[in-house]
């Protein structure tokens, strides 16, 4: 039995299937330290390629933001990453997991996101120091652009 493309060998689906990640996709990263999980950024650059910088000019599928308390404006962050965001692109805001360094308590993220112009639809176990929060902009506001 072999595994198809992005799904490991026991049937457990990948990082990259999770994030819904696939190859051509444009991903932007933005946050980048040496504390990121290299797992998670190499599951996905094997999958897309290689990451771009927000210095980018390209229209990106997906936002990769990795966030800790006190990196500054969680609000001015999460807008800056809709200027080059396609209209069914999706933010995943990565956190430090509760009891590591810079933590980001859930509410903080229900409540920035929505002003911010986006909403929250599902989370997931990122690696083993980082949660990801998987962000959209509502139907209704890409209906508009």
């Amino acid at each position: 039995m072999s595994a198809t493309a992005g799904q490991a060998a026991d049937g457990v689906r990948s990082l990259a299937d999770r994030f819904g990640i696939e190859p051509g996709m444009v991903v932007m990263e933005m946050g980048y330290d040496e504390d990121v999980d290299q797992d998670l950024r190499d599951a996905l650059t094997d999958r897309c390629g290689e990451l771009v910088d927000e210095d980018t000019d390209e229209v990106v599928d997906a936002v990769l933001v990795w966030y800790r308390d006190g990196d500054g404006d969680l609000f001015e962050l999460l807008v800056e990453t809709l200027t080059p965001l396609a209209d069914n692109g999706v933010v995943w805001l990565l956190t430090p997991k509760a009891g590591r360094p810079g933590h980001v308590e859930p509410s903080e993220i229900s409540e920035v996101a929505p002003t911010a112009g986006l909403q929250q639809t599902s989370t997931l176990n990122a690696g083993k120091d980082w949660s990801a929060a998987r962000l959209v902009t509502p139907r209704a506001a890409r209906s508009k652009k």
